[in-house]
Order: structure tokens, then sequence, then C-alpha cells
């Protein structure tokens, strides 16, 4: 094994990781690691397929002049839900026409999957970030669709939107479902707080947040603080240190530009090899 492959060998990495496990575990094994794998979180399909199938309809239709579109992930939910409902010919058509209008690269990627194009991206991948590119744009007498994060209804974005004039209709095609039981997320927390952990790279807030949950249901709130204290802690992105900061936790490091996995198993081997 050479480098930069060897840059975690005889270190323990947690991934509380679930759609993409696979490969972040990978990336961290190639590189020398040894993988604790905790998936706190699955993300599904909406049980509410009527609600996603009006809106698909709406949107088929041509109702919309904008959509603004908050993850990759519910653009791949939005064409497995076009293609089971029959509306997939009549939903790229949709997407061609409407203007798209971006969080973040994960929906430009899908957008490119489709041989089309981002029109506007947020200033910064973040509801702040569509919010400030929009901010002089007239909006008034039109209507946008918001593609949501989960099952959040992103209060904020959709008050600036209507505050501007424009008709709204939000779309959640996923949502976020605690996955592991609560034995293994007891056991993630005394393996924290043992240091038996080197680092521990968190990629979405529910992640997090089943962690915080499980930690104050079975009184090991105190632990798992104390767990987070002596060992690294990594974050995907901007979004994700900014929660994590605001819940308490320290955040030691994340990718510097790229917020994806590859480059966050890199940014974590440099911190570790100086």
């Amino acid at each position: 094994m050479t480098e930069p492959e060897a840059t975690l060998r005889h270190r323990t990495i947690a991934i509380p990781e679930s759609r993409q496990q696979d490969v972040m575990a990978d990336l961290l094994a190639r590189r020398g690691a040894t993988v604790l794998r905790c998936p706190l979180i699955a993300i599904k399909d909406s049980p509410d397929v009527d609600a996603v199938a009006q809106w698909m309809a709406a949107m088929t239709a041509g109702k919309f002049d904008d959509f603004i579109i908050l993850t990759g992930e519910g653009m791949r939910r939005l064409e497995g839900f076009a293609e089971r409902l029959g509306y997939q010919q009549d939903w790229h058509r949709a997407l061609a026409a409407v203007r798209k209008i971006v969080r973040g690269p994960k929906p430009v990627r899908e957008l490119r999957k489709l041989r089309l194009h981002a029109d506007l991206a947020g200033t910064a991948p973040t509801t702040d970030g569509i919010i400030e590119s929009l901010r002089d744009t007239d909006l008034a007498g039109r209507h946008i669709a918001v593609q949501l994060y989960g099952s959040d209804p992103n209060e904020k974005l959709i008050s600036f939107l209507q505050k501007k004039g424009a008709t709204v209709s939000t779309v959640a095609p996923y949502i976020y479902a605690s996955e592991s039981d609560q034995q293994q997320v007891e056991a993630l927390i005394h393996q924290l707080a043992e240091g038996a952990i080197d680092a521990i790279l968190f990629t979405s807030q529910p992640q997090y947040k089943h962690l915080a949950n499980v930690a104050k249901k079975t009184g090991l709130e105190m632990l798992l603080k104390a767990g987070l204290e002596v060992t690294i802690v990594g974050a995907i992105g901007p979004v994700m240190a900014d929660y994590l900061k605001e819940e308490g936790v320290r955040v030691d490091f994340m990718p510097e530009s790229n917020f994806f996995m590859k480059p966050f198993v890199t940014a974590l081997g440099t911190l570790l090899a100086t």
C-alpha cells in the first residue's frame, strides 16, 4: 500500500452514512482505515404518493415558471416517481422548459445526466445562497416549484418567495427514517467516549439528530459530548459544519471547496498526516 492510500492506516473511522455508505467505506479502506459502519439514517421515497403525483401533474402541464432544486437526492427521487407514474417524457420536457435554480453542485450533476443545465445557482449551497441570488429578481406573479430537503418545509425560503409576489408549490419526494437500532447507536456512543474511534464523518443533519436523540433518550448525553470532544469530527460541507457548531459540536475539518466524499476523505487523510 502506497501513499496516499496508506494515510489512514491504523485509524478507525466511524461513518454514520446510509445511501452511499459503501462508496465512503471503500475510499477509507483504500487508505488503510478500519471502517466502523453505523448507518443512522435511511432515505426513502415519500409515502405521500398522491401529493407527489399532483405536483408532478402540474409540473408536466407547464404550470411553473421556475423550479428551485435543493438536492441531488430530490432530483433522483423525482425521476423515479416520474418513471413509475408514466410521466417521464413529459417530466423531461417540463424540466427543459422551466427556469432551473439550484442550491449547489449535486442538483447540477443530476441535471447533466438528463443533458440539461442549471439557469441560476445560489451564491452559496444554502437556502441563504438561493435567497441572495434571487433578491434583486422580479418574481411577482411567477409560479415557482420548490423541491424540499427531506420533509423540511423550508419556511424561510417559501416566505421570501411569497413576499416577492410569487405563488409557490412545494414537493417533498423523499423522507429520512431512522435505520440503526438503538443498541448500535449506544455502542457507537460508548466507543467514542472510550477513544476507540479516531474520527467520525457527518454528511447530513439527520445523522447527528438521530445520534443526539438516542443519547438523550438513553441518558448518554454527557457520554456523547465527552466522546465527540476526544474524536476528530468531520463535516461534508459548510451547511453541515454550521449545523454541528450550532449544536455545540466542534468541527475539525471539511473539504476546502468540493463537498463530495472523495475530497472529504482526502481532507481527513491530510489532517491525520500532519
